[in-house]
């Protein structure tokens, strides 16, 4: 069965960047769209793109945060497309500066977000997929910052980690039912993703002296526009993948961490 043609996809975080580009692939590829943000503007203008070039599109106003928001995005998803076949939980926010500079409302903003999101997410459309029998996908979108530990991004690496280790789990639980299950781990993507998370911080958290946008030095590795990672989630769908990756600057990262892992089990040091 083709994942695309003639399939649901929701894609929360879908009005911008990443959620816009994964929306433009899957539509090219016969997919109805249902996309959900916070910005309703962008949102209008999103769905307005897409269903100008021909695809069919639904914006649904959705602050992931909320558990009910969530529920009835998916709701409404049933009710105007009949069913849900891939789920992109997608929505996320990037906080920045050191951990011990920020505040535990920074920390609660940014886990309610990023990680209680994608919770959401599940909750609300994994017994939508079991129910349906169709098969299906979930795309969860953390980042390299949650296979890395990464000065300046404490508070995000931890919500990002948390998404990747419940991603992994997701996967072996739900493989025998037909469902696959990705998560998305890009490094750097020319998506605003700073701007757009300074602009979009509710006023009692803002502050920029405590959590200031780090220097470009600070971040290694090139940038990407978003349709290249969408293209790999095209295919990280297609074949079942677990991971999906973007940079190949990512190999040696990971192969660091693995090593200083692996060499703890070295006799004179274990």
């Amino acid at each position: 069965m083709d994942p695309f043609k003639d399939r649901v996809a929701v894609i929360t975080g879908g009005a911008g960047g990443i959620g816009m580009a994964m929306a433009r692939a899957f539509a090219a590829r016969g997919a109805a769209l249902v996309l959900a943000d916070l910005d309703e503007a962008a949102l209008a203008a999103a769905v307005a793109e897409l269903t100008g070039s021909g695809a069919r599109a639904l914006g649904v106003p959705t602050d992931v945060s909320r558990l009910e928001s969530v529920q009835a995005l998916a709701a409404t998803a049933r009710r105007e497309l009949g069913a849900v076949h891939i789920v992109c939980n997608n929505a996320g926010i990037g906080v920045f500066g050191d951990m011990h500079r920020a505040s535990h409302h920074d920390w609660v903003y940014t886990m309610n977000v990023n990680f209680w999101g994608v919770v959401h997410g599940l909750e609300a459309f994994v017994p939508i997929l079991l129910a349906q029998g169709q098969g299906g996908h979930i795309v969860n979108t953390a980042s390299m910052a949650g296979l890395v530990g990464m000065r300046w991004l404490g508070i995000y690496c931890a919500s990002k980690f948390a998404v990747v280790g419940a991603s992994e789990a997701l996967h072996r639980e739900l493989s025998p039912m037909g469902i696959g299950v990705s998560v998305l781990c890009p490094m750097i993507v020319d998506t605003g993703i700073n701007e757009n998370s300074a602009r979009m911080r509710p006023a009692e958290l803002r502050n920029a002296e405590d959590l200031p946008i780090p220097p470009a030095s600070a971040m290694a590795g090139g940038v990407i526009a978003a349709p290249e990672v969408a293209r790999r989630v095209v295919r990280g769908i297609e074949r079942g993948d677990l991971y999906i990756l973007t940079h190949p600057e990512q190999r040696e990262f990971l192969r660091r961490r693995a090593a200083k892992l692996d060499a703890m089990f070295e006799e004179d040091v274990w």
